[in-house]
C-alpha cells in the first residue's frame, strides 16, 4: 500500500539527548573488532581509557530517535523495510565522552513506483552543549512495499561506482563469531541477530551481522590504510548495503584512493564472493 508523502516528510521526531561515557565507546570498538589485537597501538586507543579516542562510526548509534516506522500511524509495512544506505559527516572529531542531542527530520521522500517501493531519508544532526554541530547522519530506508504514491522528492545524487583498476589496498578483517552478540548491546537488540529461530523465519540460515556493524568494520580499513591510524582525520564515510553478513566470515574490504584526499572502497564477504557494501565513498578532512 502506498505510503502518505505529506505524512511521512512532516513527521515530527521530538529531540534525543544522548549521555554516552568512555565504557560506551570502548563497548562499540570492542564491537567492531577493535582489540582484536591486545598488543596493537592503534587498536588499544580504542578500547583502553588511557588517552582513549572513540572511533568515528560510533555516531551512528548515537541519538537513535528509536524504530519510529513501527508506529502505525505511519502506515509503512515495516516488515518489509531494508536498511539502504548510510552517510556520515564528522564536522568536527567525536569525543570519547559527552552530552549530544541529535535533531531528526525527514529531508526526502522518494517514490519508486507501485512495484518498486519507495526510498526515506532520515537526516539527524548531532550537537554537543555548546550547541556545535559535532556529526550529521544520513540513513536511508527501502520501503519495499510503499512505492505508488506519485510525487516526493528528486532523488540524492547517487553515490559513486568505485574504480575499475586494481584496489589500492586490499585489507582482510576476520569477523568474530560472536560479533552480532556483542555489538547488539550497543544500540540494536533486534532478534535477528542473536535468535536462530527469528533469523530462519526471516529467511537467513542463522542469525546476521548488523549492517551498521559492518560499516563500522570498513571504516576500520579506511582509518588503519589511508589515515595512519587517526580516527579526527576520517571527515565522510558513506556505503550502500547490498548483501547481509554472518558472523564468522572474513571481510575483504578493497580501497581506492583518488588524490590526496577521496577515496572509495568496496566491502566482499571471502567465503561467499559476496558483495556487501558496496558504492563506498570516504573523504578525509581538509577536502570540506
Amino acid at each position: 500500500m502506498p505510503l502518505d508523502y505529506e505524512r511521512i516528510k512532516n513527521w515530527r521526531f521530538a529531540d534525543t539527548r544522548h549521555s554516552y561515557t568512555q565504557r560506551d565507546s570502548i563497548l562499540y570498538a570492542l564491537g567492531i573488532g577493535l582489540g582484536s589485537d591486545p598488543l596493537d597501538p592503534s587498536q588499544l586507543q580504542f578500547v583502553y581509557e588511557k588517552q582513549l579516542q572513540a572511533f568515528p562510526t560510533m555516531s551512528s548509534i548515537l541519538c537513535y530517535p528509536g524504530f519510529w516506522m513501527q508506529d502505525p500511524a505511519t502506515g509503512i509495512n515495516w516488515v518489509k523495510l531494508v536498511h539502504g544506505e548510510q552517510r556520515s559527516i564528522w564536522h568536527r572529531p567525536l569525543a570519547a565522552e559527552g552530552v549530544l542531542t541529535g535533531k531528526t527530520h525527514i529531508s526526502h521522500v522518494i517514490d519508486k513506483g507501485a512495484d518498486k517501493g519507495a526510498l526515506v531519508i532520515a537526516e539527524r544532526n548531532m550537537y554537543d552543549v555548546n550547541n556545535t554541530l559535532v556529526a550529521t547522519i544520513q540513513q536511508t530506508t527501502f520501503c519495499r512495499a510503499d512505492g505508488g504514491f506519485g510525487q516526493g522528492n528528486a532523488p540524492v545524487a547517487a553515490l559513486p561506482r568505485v574504480p575499475e583498476r586494481a584496489p589500492d589496498y586490499r585489507r582482510r578483517i576476520p569477523v568474530a563469531p560472536n560479533a552480532a552478540i556483542l555489538y547488539r548491546l550497543n544500540a540494536d537488540p533486534n532478534p535477528l541477530h542473536i535468535d536462530p529461530q527469528t533469523a530462519a523465519a526471516a529467511g537467513f540460515e542463522r542469525p546476521i551481522l548488523h549492517g551498521l556493524c559492518t560499516y563500522g568494520h570498513a571504516a576500520r580499513a579506511v582509518v588503519q590504510d589511508c589515515c595512519d591510524n587517526d580516527p579526527a582525520v576520517l571527515y565522510r564515510f558513506d556505503a550502500r548495503f547490498s548483501a547481509p553478513v554472518y558472523p564468522g566470515e572474513t571481510l575483504l574490504c578493497d580501497i581506492w584512493r583518488e588524490g590526496a584526499d577521496q577515496i572509495h572502497f568496496q566491502v566482499s564477504v571471502q567465503e561467499r564472493n559476496v558483495v556487501v557494501l558496496s558504492n563506498g565513498y570516504a573523504a578525509l578532512r581538509g577536502t570540506q
